[in-house]
């Protein structure tokens, strides 16, 4: 195991009818910027809850925060909080609504161009405070210091990450998921899933607490997951999927152990240049990432074999062969294609992804860093 250092300073106040903690959570005397996606709050009385809590605060809202949140968007929320003297922030949406946040909060006081935080990872010194009331278990960002966040107007999906954004507060509660559209509860089941591979599936180091948790985690929403689904207002199935998006990204299992996210890198570049869905394009590349680097791989892949889909074949090359296509009809179960052609995307897409990575830098990928452009090409070819 690595050596590592870690702190977590999010407070999670999780369970039915938490929303109503919000006036204890929120410091006194702070004038509130509220940040939501496209309303669906006011249609399953998440906001009518958000409001009667902080009854007795300044609250200013900006609505229409993007699926994949708008650089240019959020910059009018920039100029909102330094015209109208904001000095808190609260997120209440799903992981863009907290990301697109998250940028707002170190917008907002950066002395300079913001999209420099984006494009050359420029140090942030100052954030505002924020908290958030999450609506959507997916990214894990309600407890975490980063954000994703997309430049339209040039096709850039790109990251930053800082202490300073994590949220002072995280209000979970599974209710508020009862109405979502089955797309968005599959897309989020997916992400989280996702998201506990890229620090699993590695390389062994002997970090046997990480692994465990990871598996846990991966077993708690392969079947959690399609319950989801099935029974929607299952407060049980709902509390544990939210609970383990949470735990997919909070740092914990990530500690110690080496990290991929070149599924995600990848995935970023499809997003930006065909508006598929965050999920959608985890659920296309990884099946065939995990083909592609099945040798480098090879120990954990026989490991998550054995220990989440139960296989016991002797012969490895079948079990892995088995452990991969087991990863795909999840997804496929969850009702996520893992295709690019079903997604009506064409072989044209392979050499436009490839020259977004190139510009983005992003030439040596995965744990080993030895996914170049080569090998994308070959992850993106097998994924169509």
């Amino acid at each position: 195991m690595f050596n590592f250092s870690y702190q977590n300073p999010t407070r999670i106040v999780f369970g039915e009818g938490q929303i109503s903690q919000l006036a204890n959570l929120v410091p006194k005397g702070s004038k509130i910027l509220l940040t939501y996606g496209g309303g669906s709050i006011k249609h399953n009385g998440v906001y009518q809850q958000v409001m009667q809590a902080l009854d007795g605060f300044e609250v200013v809202e900006f609505s229409g925060i993007e699926p994949n949140p708008s650089f240019e968007t959020l910059l009018k929320a920039v100029d909102i909080v330094k015209t109208q003297g904001i000095n808190y922030l609260l997120p209440v949406g799903g992981g863009s609504v907290i990301d697109g946040t998250k940028f707002i909060a170190a917008a907002a006081l950066y002395q300079g161009d913001p999209w420099d935080i984006l494009a050359k990872r420029a140090p942030i010194s100052a954030a505002l405070p924020l908290g958030c009331v999450l609506t959507l278990p997916a990214t894990g960002t309600e407890s975490n210091g980063n954000s994703v966040v997309t430049r339209y107007s040039t096709q850039q999906k790109l990251s930053f990450a800082s202490p300073l954004v994590y949220p002072q507060f995280a209000v979970l509660d599974p209710t508020v998921t009862y109405s979502l559209p089955p797309k968005q509860v599959a897309n989020g089941v997916v992400d989280a899933f996702v998201h506990v591979m890229e620090q699993y599936m590695t390389y062994p180091v002997n970090a046997a607490v990480q692994d465990r948790f990871a598996e846990g985690l991966l077993l708690t929403l392969l079947e959690q997951g399609p319950l989801a689904l099935k029974d929607p207002h299952n407060y049980d199935v709902r509390a544990n999927v939210m609970w383990a998006a949470t735990m997919a990204l909070n740092g914990l299992i990530g500690q110690g152990v080496p990290q991929d996210w070149a599924t995600h890198m990848i995935g970023h570049e499809l997003t930006a240049l065909y508006g598929l869905d965050h999920a959608q394009t985890l659920a296309i590349v990884l099946p065939a990432l995990l083909q592609q680097q099945r040798s480098q791989k090879r120990e954990k892949l026989i490991q998550y074999g054995k220990r989440v889909f139960n296989l016991q074949h002797t012969d490895e090359e079948r079990l892995i062969d088995e452990t991969i296509a087991h990863t795909r009809a999840f997804f496929e179960q969850m009702g996520v294609p893992t295709r690019l052609a079903d997604y009506g995307v064409t072989s044209e897409a392979v050499d436009a992804v490839l020259a977004k990575l190139e510009h983005h830098k992003m030439l040596k990928l995965g744990e080993h860093g030895d996914i170049t452009l080569e090998v994308s090409r070959k992850i993106l070819t097998a994924a169509l």
